[in-house]
């Protein structure tokens, strides 16, 4: 008999995560596409850009199809998440470090330091990587690119591609084959494409400042800025049709849609920084932080970015206004008493007909928030000053954007996917996702139902909650999970090997049934199943 050890039957280390011999041709041909990019940062000039950024492209999107098909199409369907945490990039070892530490960097480099990719200055030409791009520039919005522009090249790409990856390894799941689908749809169509046709019909006499029009409010916190308020209402009838649409789709469309389908319409199926996490990060999501302590802080810090960029609204809006009411209906002080109006109506009706479905200390976390806004609201008509909320807007508006929108958001939010997990933003500073998660949690036909008696306690849904939701602990109950961070994905319900979460809307009776689980022989069964 011989002492040679099989290493196939090693549980330690499984032979399985070797790269087979298409797949080393797959990353050869990607790394070269990627390095195509590298040579231009470091402003190699290409003889014919056109070419050269096609060819780059298109390597790096060939030999991603090539490595999926050969991951996933060679074998059968089904949950595919085998030795995750055997692989150094999804395991917090030295390609996670490395690649989380290059995320980082690109973004700070991208957010403040832009010439260094090559970004010229006034009436010079671009440089290194920005003037690879120039060629599609041109061709979709007739100028030439920017930093912002490589970015959203890139980002289509990734999730274009990550996309196609991650169809095929959830292959046997439908539901998240037309998600997916969606949000490629979403950020190539009205992300990329109808933003740059815009830009190309923008003249002397018109001007339409550029419009993500699947991006709502506070997402684009910027969109009632002064100069974006001139530009669509200086742009005649569709300017107007933009604006109108931009605030409907915030007191309507929104709740309407989430109403109907829980937060999921928004943060799995159309939202970009979503379908970059679940594409591009989708091999980290077992990474986020599943703790109670990491719950608490998710729901402090996340509420107050929401406190933040209302207050920093109100005060941007506030900045531009009139006193005099015979030019201008809308004045200061009206804007002023409405937006408290709005603030405290929507305060008394949740704590009137849903203050038993909030948990104590999110009840005196709301009315810590609604205390804080309305005191300085007060503050400024007792001031006199001009300055509402104490602060010039401009300030406002310069540190959130420092703060949520590029540090959070894009440094911390995307550059540390290896490390902790792919939903970082969504989880702890996405106002948009905090305030669809309110609504999801109280005023929404949406749930995962659970059916306890098949649930064997493997731990996968939790694993791979993104969201750092203890999914198993619903389940193990027959507990519906109604959770306002809860994001519809369905990975939980795509991973589980019995078929005991299901991704359900129905009538609101009986959603939250928390008082209704069997943990014990003293309730009468018969008695439970006819009263539901």
């Amino acid at each position: 008999m011989s002492n040679k050890t099989n290493p196939s039957m090693s549980l330690a280390k499984p032979d399985s995560q070797a790269l087979s011999a298409t797949q080393k041709i797959a990353v050869a041909i990607g790394v070269t596409g990627f390095f195509i990019m590298i040579l231009a940062f470091f402003n190699v000039n290409f003889p014919n850009k056109p070419l050269f950024l096609t060819l780059s492209l298109v390597m790096i999107t060939v030999g991603t199809i090539i490595f999926a098909n050969n991951a996933y199409l060679t074998k059968h369907a089904g949950i595919k998440n085998d030795g995750v945490w055997f692989k150094s990039i999804s395991s917090r070892g030295v390609w996670g470090w490395a690649t989380g530490i290059v995320l980082t960097l690109f973004y700070i480099v991208l957010y403040f330091k832009a010439e260094w990719f090559g970004l010229a200055g006034k009436d010079e030409e671009n440089t290194g990587l920005i003037a690879l791009f120039d060629p599609l520039s041109r061709l979709l919005n007739g100028g030439p690119a920017s930093q912002w522009f490589v970015y959203g090249t890139l980002y289509t790409v990734a999730i274009l591609v990550f996309g196609y990856k991650f169809m095929l390894k959830y292959r046997h799941n439908r539901y998240e084959q037309i998600r997916t689908g969606s949000v490629m749809f979403f950020q190539l169509a009205f992300a990329f494409l109808i933003p740059e046709f815009m830009a190309r019909l923008n003249s002397d006499t018109f001007n339409l400042p550029y419009y993500d029009f699947k991006n709502i409010w506070p997402l684009n916190y910027y969109n009632f800025d002064k100069y974006r308020v001139d530009d669509f209402i200086s742009s005649g009838d569709i300017g107007l049709a933009l604006l109108i649409f931009g605030i409907v789709s915030i007191f309507i469309i929104t709740p309407i849609l989430t109403y109907k389908y829980g937060k999921r319409w928004y943060c799995s199926w159309v939202c970009g920084c979503g379908g970059l996490a679940e594409t591009a990060g989708d091999p980290f999501r077992h990474l986020s932080d599943k703790t109670q302590v990491a719950w608490k802080i998710e729901r402090w810090v996340v509420h107050s970015v929401v406190v933040f960029v209302t207050l920093m609204t109100t005060a941007v809006i506030y900045s531009y206004l009139g006193t005099d009411s015979s030019k201008y209906w809308l004045t200061k002080n009206m804007f002023l008493t409405g937006v408290a109006a709005l603030l405290t109506l929507v305060f008394a009706l949740i704590m009137i007909f849903k203050r038993k479905e909030l948990a104590k200390d999110a009840q005196f976390g709301a009315i810590g928030y609604f205390v804080i806004i309305m005191t300085l609201i007060g503050m400024h008509y007792f001031s006199g000053t001009d300055h509402v909320f104490l602060f010039k807007a401009s300030s406002l508006k310069m540190w959130y954007g420092f703060i949520i929108g590029a540090i959070f958001s894009g440094v911390i939010g995307v550059g540390f996917y290896p490390i902790f997990g792919n939903r970082v933003w969504c989880r702890f500073g996405c106002p948009m996702a905090a305030i669809l998660g309110l609504q999801q949690r109280l005023f929404s036909r949406f749930r995962i139902t659970t059916n306890g008696g098949q649930c064997i306690s493997c731990g996968n849904c939790s694993t791979y909650c993104e969201m750092g939701i203890d999914v198993r602990a619903y389940a193990q109950k027959g507990e519906n999970i109604v959770r306002s961070s809860c994001v519809g994905c369905g990975i939980c319900a795509a991973v589980c090997p019995r078929g005991v979460l299901k991704l359900e809307n129905d009538t609101m009776k009986g959603r939250i049934n928390s008082n209704d689980i069997l943990l014990g022989n003293d309730l009468d069964l018969m008695d439970l199943v006819n009263q539901k």
